[in-house]
């Protein structure tokens, strides 16, 4: 088996520092899809590293959208990725 360097590997889990995720704020059995009653209130979780933290909570997922995406609002788009619409 070949094992990666534990150097790469600390950069790969480095590089998903910060990155932010929307969880639906609903009843029953952990996170669901996003499309799922889009009206209903998100909580936005940042990961450190080790584990998703909460950032922010929005009243639905436009707003979520908004934070998460703020580049589709401005007009402009992050190298190497296609714009959402």
């Amino acid at each position: 088996m070949d094992d990666e360097p534990l150097s790469v590997w600390a950069e790969r889990r480095d590089a998903k520092i910060g990155r932010l995720r929307a969880v639906p704020v609903v009843e029953g059995p952990g996170p669901r899809g996003a499309h799922l009653r889009p009206e209903a209130p998100r909580v936005i979780e940042r990961w450190n590293g080790h584990i998703w933290e909460p950032y922010a909570l929005v009243p639905s997922l436009a707003e979520a959208q908004r934070l998460l995406y703020p580049e589709d609002d401005a007009g402009s788009s992050v190298p190497g990725r296609a714009p959402r619409r």
